[in-house]
């Protein structure tokens, strides 16, 4: 659990940023004609199974009102947002028959939603994910109907069910929802289990205004001036993700740059790094690298000779083999990326420390700190190998490139020596099924980056 997103936390959040204001796309439009309707059909079962008697319309109404108040109360996750309807929640499911209360959830959500396709920022045809985004209401009213017992009656262990039924179908309906329509793995679901101390923290506020809701109509306001205050903290989260996704962005572009730029200084360089940077991504995806770790090879990959721009030209496009003393200047180059990066800052030091070490060697031979094995960082470890490879199979100044088999022979004799034989070994498999002699290759187990 983590209240501070993680990397691939923060692509998922922006992602749902983005996504808001835009039009459904097909898997989200079938996930929500799924969802939703299932949710139609669960809803009609419940009226029809447990069909509804007394009905108090002030407190119900006020509750309904509430909840849309409450429902603008937002806190954005990786799979769109949580928020803070658990203090209208309690109290309309007190108010109104259980039957009643999913229906009921779904058109405060409708409500809620209406200001922001009034203005624009939202697509009128999103308001369709409100009947989807009521399944939790199903829960509570469910474990009500079926033990025949009214909210107002119930003792502690029926509401605890209440509550945990809630959970369970909250949680199932979500990751039905994201399966169809991203897909979302169950993983990356638990992983935002935090938003579920939220209803339950305040579940117990709202319990208090329910028991109210029958002697007291207006009861349920009490809860505003929470509303409010919980509405402050929200804007500010949001505040701050939207400046932490605007910094990611911002060193994004920066790397976009200094890769633009190092293809400017040197062609056969640059491209030499976009060659790199694909093959790093397909055996990253191999070894099953998360996301945060992708993203710092991905750059690492693209900036591993940005140093190089600070070595004479002379030297770097000599025709023939290096002297000792060229030599001793070349290999700066990985000192020469670090510095440049590290001025970068953010996360682009992480990177700087990658691009120090993709000369260093699995056996300790490498340069510039004579790191061995595990020492030497996944991503360096990764892009050795794909340098190599890529260097084997593109015309050099010097010499003109290796034919596939002798490549392979070449890989296979220096791994254990040169490179990660494991690295060797998935990038032997990418480049094997890219030629189409082997089919498509089944993922390595996962390795520690």
């Amino acid at each position: 659990m983590s209240f501070t997103p993680d990397f691939e936390q923060q692509e998922l959040i922006a992602e749902s940023m983005r996504r808001s204001g835009s039009a459904m796309t097909s898997r989200e439009k079938l996930a929500e004609l799924i969802v939703g309707g299932m949710f139609v059909v669960a809803a009609t079962a419940l009226l029809v199974v447990a069909p509804p008697h007394q009905l108090s319309m002030v407190p119900a109404l006020l509750c309904i009102a509430l909840l849309a108040v409450a429902a603008r109360v937002e806190f954005d996750t990786p799979f769109g947002f949580t928020v803070a309807t658990q203090l209208a929640y309690v109290p309309l499911v007190f108010a109104l028959p259980a039957a009643l209360a999913p229906p009921a959830v779904a058109l405060g959500f409708v409500l809620a939603g209406l200001p922001a396709v009034l203005r624009g920022s939202t697509r009128p045809a999103r308001l369709v994910m409100c009947i989807g985004n009521a399944w939790f209401a199903l829960g509570p009213a469910a474990v009500f109907a079926i033990s025949h017992t009214a909210p107002r009656n119930a003792g502690p262990l029926l509401l605890i069910a209440a509550l945990a039924a809630q959970f369970v179908v909250d949680l199932a309906s979500a990751a039905a929802r994201f399966w169809i329509s991203h897909p979302a793995s169950l993983r990356g679901l638990l992983r935002s289990n935090w938003v579920f101390l939220i209803d339950l923290s305040l579940s117990g506020v709202g319990l208090a205004v329910a028991e109210e809701v029958h002697g007291a109509a207006y009861a349920p306001l009490a809860v505003l001036p929470l509303l409010g205050l919980l509405a402050v903290f929200a804007r500010e989260r949001e505040a701050r993700l939207g400046q932490l996704i605007e910094l990611n962005d911002a060193y994004r572009g920066t790397a976009l740059v200094l890769g633009d730029v190092v293809e400017a200084d040197d062609g056969y360089t640059g491209e030499h790094s976009k060659g790199v940077v694909r093959l790093c991504l397909e055996v990253a995806e191999l070894l099953n690298l998360d996301a945060e770790h992708r993203r710092n090879l991905e750059f690492g990959a693209l900036l591993h000779d940005v140093g190089k721009i600070a070595i004479p030209k002379d030297i770097i496009n000599k025709p023939g083999k290096l002297d000792e003393r060229e030599w001793t200047i070349i290999k700066t180059h990985t000192l020469e990326g670090q510095k440049l990066l590290d001025t970068v800052g953010g996360f682009m030091r992480e990177v700087g420390l990658i691009v120090r070490s993709h000369h260093e060697r699995w056996d300790g031979g490498g340069y510039p700190d004579g790191l061995a094995g595990d020492q030497i960082p996944m991503e360096s470890r990764i892009i050795s190998c794909c340098d190599t490879w890529n260097a084997m199979r593109t015309d050099r100044s010097y010499r003109k490139r290796l034919a596939f088999e002798e490549a392979e022979a070449e890989m296979r004799s220096i791994a254990g020596g040169q490179l990660d034989p494991r690295v060797v070994t998935a990038l032997l498999v990418v480049v094997e099924s890219e030629r189409g002699e082997r089919p498509e290759p089944e993922r390595l187990r996962p390795v520690a980056a």
